[in-house]
This record gives C-alpha cells, sequence and structure tokens, in this order.
C-alpha cells in the first residue's frame, strides 16, 4: 500500500549506495562524502534540516503573531499545525533518502576512470559533426551568439541550475510536504540520477571543454570557465593519488544531467497542472540549458539529446510508482460538459412532471 509516495526514491538509495560500495571495492577505492569540504554530513544533514524547518515555521508565525511578545505562542501554534508526525517522516525519509543518492551517484561517477578506462570523446565528436555538416556545434554557437556577452547571460543561467535543484527539493519536501507532486518530483531526479550513471559506465567521455580545450579558449572567463577549471584540477589530483585524496572528481559528460532533470521538471509541472507561467518559465528555461551546456562545451549534442530521453523516462516511471493516479491534470472541458447536461436533463424532467 502506498504510504508516502517516497517508497521508490528509498528503494534507489539503497540500491544506489550498495552499487557504490560493490564498485568502490572492485576499484579499490573508500567511498568519501562528494561535499566533505563543509563539514561531515551527521553535522550538515541535521543542519539543513534545522534550516529548512525555521524557514518554514518562524516567518509565518512572526505573520499570524499580534505582537513580538506572542511570537513565542505562534511558533508552537504554526509547528503543531503543520509538522505532525507524518509530515516529520516524510521530510526525513526524503531529505536522507536524497542524500544518500546523491553521494552514492557522485561516488560512482567519480570512479568511472578506474573502471572503464576507454573515452569516446573522439566517436562523439565525428557524430555532432555528421548531425550539422561535418561543422562543430560548439563553433557555430560561437559565431552565432558570440563569446562575451552571450558567454555571462548562459553562464549565469547554468550557475542557477546548481542551486535550483536542491532548492526545488527542499520545497517539495519541506514547504509543499505530502503533496502528489513532492513525491513525484524528488523521485524522478533520483531516477535522473541514477539512469545518468549507468549512462557514465557505458560511454565514459569527457566532454569538448575537456577533449579540445582549445576550441573554447575565445570565450570569455565567466563563472563556469571557473567551475570548469576547478573540476579538472579535482579529476587530475584524483587521479595523480586516488587513495589518499579526499576530493571526488566529477568528470564524466554522456549523457547531460542538466538537460535531464530540466526536462524532468517540464514533464512534472506540465503533467501535474502547475501554474502556467512555471510551466513555460522551465521550458524556456530547459532551451537555455541545452544551448548553454553545447556553448561552454560540457556536452556533446547526443548528449543533450540523451538528456532529453533520460527525463522522459525518469518522469513516466516516477509518475507510475510515486504518485497517485490522480496526478493528471484535470480536463474542464471533459467534465463540465456532462455536468451540465445532466443538470440540463434533470430540469427537464422536473419541467414534465
Amino acid at each position: 500500500m502506498r504510504r508516502t509516495g517516497l517508497e521508490l526514491s528509498s528503494a534507489l538509495a539503497v540500491a544506489s549506495f550498495i552499487a557504490a560500495a560493490m564498485v568502490a571495492w572492485y576499484v579499490d577505492l573508500p567511498l568519501r562524502d562528494p561535499d566533505g569540504s563543509t563539514g561531515p554530513t551527521y553535522v550538515r544533514l541535521p543542519a539543513i534540516v534545522l534550516l529548512a524547518l525555521l524557514l518554514d515555521i518562524v516567518p509565518r508565525a512572526v505573520i499570524r503573531a499580534s505582537s513580538w511578545r506572542s511570537v513565542r505562542e505562534s511558533i508552537v501554534e504554526v509547528t503543531r499545525e503543520r509538522w505532525q508526525l507524518a509530515s516529520l517522516r516524510f521530510m526525513l525519509v526524503g531529505l536522507v533518502g536524497w542524500y544518500v543518492t546523491y553521494a552514492s551517484i557522485r561516488n560512482l561517477k567519480g570512479m568511472v576512470p578506474f573502471a572503464h578506462h576507454e573515452l569516446y570523446d573522439t566517436k562523439l565528436d565525428r557524430l555532432d559533426q555528421a548531425m550539422f555538416g561535418g561543422h562543430r556545434p560548439t563553433v557555430l554557437l560561437h559565431d552565432l551568439l558570440g563569446t562575451d556577452i552571450a558567454a555571462h547571460v548562459l553562464s549565469f543561467f547554468y550557475i542557477v541550475w546548481i542551486v535550483a535543484l536542491p532548492a526545488s527539493l527542499a520545497v517539495a519536501l519541506v514547504w509543499a510536504r505530502r503533496d502528489r507532486v513532492s513525491s513525484w518530483w524528488v523521485t524522478a531526479v533520483s531516477l535522473d540520477w541514477i539512469i545518468g550513471v549507468i549512462l557514465n559506465y557505458a560511454l565514459p567521455t569527457l566532454g569538448p571543454i575537456y577533449d579540445r580545450p582549445a576550441d573554447f579558449a575565445g570565450l570569455t572567463h565567466t563563472w563556469t570557465t571557473s567551475l570548469q577549471e576547478s573540476m579538472w584540477t579535482e579529476r587530475l589530483e584524483v587521479l595523480a593519488d586516488p587513495a589518499t585524496t579526499h576530493t571526488v572528481q566529477n568528470i564524466a559528460a554522456f549523457a547531460s544531467l542538466h538537460v535531464a532533470i530540466a526536462t524532468t521538471a517540464c514533464i512534472v509541472a506540465h503533467r501535474a497542472g502547475l501554474h502556467r507561467a512555471l510551466v513555460q518559465s522551465l521550458r524556456a528555461f530547459l532551451v537555455i540549458t541545452m544551448i548553454a551546456t553545447v556553448y561552454f562545451g560540457w556536452h556533446y549534442v547526443s548528449d543533450v539529446i540523451a538528456g532529453l530521453l533520460v527525463g522522459i523516462v525518469a518522469a513516466w516511471v516516477a509518475e507510475r510508482f510515486a504518485a497517485p493516479e490522480d496526478t493528471k491534470r484535470d480536463e474542464p472541458t471533459s467534465t463540465a460538459r456532462p455536468k451540465r447536461a445532466a443538470a440540463h436533463d434533470l430540469a427537464s424532467r422536473q419541467g414534465l412532471s
């Protein structure tokens, strides 16, 4: 029986952890906290949970309170209303499951160079050129959009994605809570990660920026440039001394998870009947992400196509296993007419009688 909608998400967390442990044993490397530089997980996760609770409770209590003296009473009142046992369980199960999946996938992705030594960048580069009449799509984009203003604009949206994803999970698990869309979204993101890392192992690549850095030398320096440089430094550090470093390298291009998760967001928002403005914004963000990821050389066009397919599959599977049947949008035209027809028939019968 469906209880929280997070059962599949929890199962994926367990499966991804087991897979990470097995691969770590096979390549003789330890599992690491991918964000260990910001503090241990047993401190960071409770801090995240506490902060999320405070942001959910305190503003509501302040608005409700008639005076500063009554804020404490309002906090107790809001807490009792919003955070009953079922809601707390939903949040904790979702957050812990999300982090376990995230940490496991990051470790699995980081161990790709040690488990599969071949790289397929040359083949994907040829495929890209075949799709664009012998031209590299990155070069075409640089010629079309320029290498200065466009670089800053696209970099902004690309970096925003990094912040938007954990923020969206926090909204789903803390502010929306137990809503059918929340379990659907959290589960779909987990599926995106897991399918994505499977493809990382099936087709290891670096991405154009690392395979052909000269093609991107003309781009103006942006936040994305700094991120790319730091990721390459981390990879070299890991490959040079994998046993002692505390870094988890994060370069594996196929498929594009940015595109996959953005695609999933569009589908979930549309299918769940969320506000039209949000759906249109997400679609625009997906298009910008697809352009940016090729423009900066993170991915090949084939990575983008694969990311679209991954996002579709993740949203479809999550809808069936993590969301109840009523997640489909209501169609007013299909329900309003029968009601009006029934009312008309009833009035007619009453008039005849």
